[in-house]
């Protein structure tokens, strides 16, 4: 048999097996043929039931353009899992949708969400990271109406200074601390904590505003910054990052020294570094520098390498700095651990 006839059948084998090769790299074993939405569900963990990757969704999923709203998924539609030329592909038939026009539980209309919308919800439009002096330019409050010495919703305050009626939304913040790249310790940004939303009452030194609402109670020298026009979305397409990328765990929220799932944690990536919403980190938990006690040198040390430890995906990016919910843990994470492509 000639060179050529061998390449030729080598190549025809190739063809043949790559859509099975396809499968048994994107597909569970023991997937289910067929899945009906519930209510609960979240994107990530109906994808966990047919892929071995859930964040690799996307690659499988066929979206049909005869039915409603395609991307998104509501509870009692079903999924349905062909093989199109040996290729895996996860189709939608539309169930019946029992929801009213008028009314809307949720800002995110009875889909599907691709995450756990309780573990992001405050996150996704109540907190900010802001540049280096935008808070120290920021209005703040001076007093409260009433002698009151700390501030709730249904109550004045005093802010200096606000001179013009262009926005009347004004949401109440607190200065946190500083976020830091984890390689440089460059200052990346601040941290700014939602207090309350309030509404422009009467402009001048100082201004008043009206709390319409409250998380904490506000204190003199809080600052207030323009309400925001970002809709609040739970539904993301998970993807990896557009180039190869490394950066760290920097901050974590919740009051916790060990991270694992269903955690929110900040790293030092944002949108300047191509880092959006959606887009999926694997996690390495960063090796410990240990003494070697056998060598003689008592100087002597060794730095373990790192070790994967979970999935994170990232639900709101800012300029250098992202806020993400870790997916899934196979280990414990700590601050200063590594977050590279899946």
């Amino acid at each position: 048999m000639s060179r050529t006839c061998k390449s030729l059948i080598l190549l025809l084998c190739f063809a043949v097996l790559s859509p099975l090769a396809l499968a048994d790299d994107l597909m569970r074993a023991g997937h289910p043929d067929r899945y009906t939405v519930v209510r609960g569900d979240t994107l990530w963990d109906i994808a966990g039931r047919f892929l071995r990757s859930p964040w690799r969704w996307p690659e499988i999923w066929y979206v049909n353009p005869q039915i409603a709203n395609p991307h998104l998924i509501y509870p009692g539609d079903v999924l349905e899992l062909v093989y199109i030329d040996g290729k895996p592909q996860l189709r939608l038939r539309r169930g019946p949708l029992k929801l009213s026009p008028s009314v809307r539980s949720t800002p995110w209309d009875g889909a599907i969400p691709t995450v756990p919308v309780d573990a992001i919800g405050p996150f996704l439009t109540r907190h900010y990271v802001l540049g280096d002096g935008e808070l120290d330019k920021a209005p703040y409050i001076v007093d409260f109406a009433d002698e009151h010495i700390l501030g709730g919703a249904g109550q004045k305050a005093y802010v200096r200074s606000i001179d013009d009626d262009s926005h009347l939304k004004y949401e109440i913040v607190r200065a946190g601390g500083p976020y830091k790249d984890g390689d440089t310790g460059e200052i990346i940004g601040y941290e700014a904590e939602y207090i309350g939303s309030t509404e422009l009452q009467r402009t001048g030194d100082p201004a008043t505003v009206f709390i319409n609402n409250s998380v904490r109670e506000a204190i003199i020298g809080d600052r207030l910054i323009v309400a925001g026009e970002e809709k609040a979305t739970a539904n993301f397409t998970p993807h990896a990052p557009p180039m190869p990328f490394e950066g760290n765990i920097i901050s974590l929220f919740g009051g916790v020294d060990q991270i694992g799932q269903y955690n929110v944690v900040v790293i030092d990536r944002g949108r300047a570094d191509g880092i959006d919403a959606g887009t999926v980190l694997r996690i390495d938990q960063k090796g410990e520098t240990i003494r070697d006690v056998v060598t003689p040198d008592s100087r002597d040390t060794v730095t373990l390498p790192d070790e994967e430890a979970g999935l994170m995906m990232v639900f709101r990016s800012f300029d250098r700095v992202s806020y993400g919910l870790i997916m899934h843990a196979t280990r414990v994470m700590h601050i200063g651990d590594k977050v590279r492509n899946p």
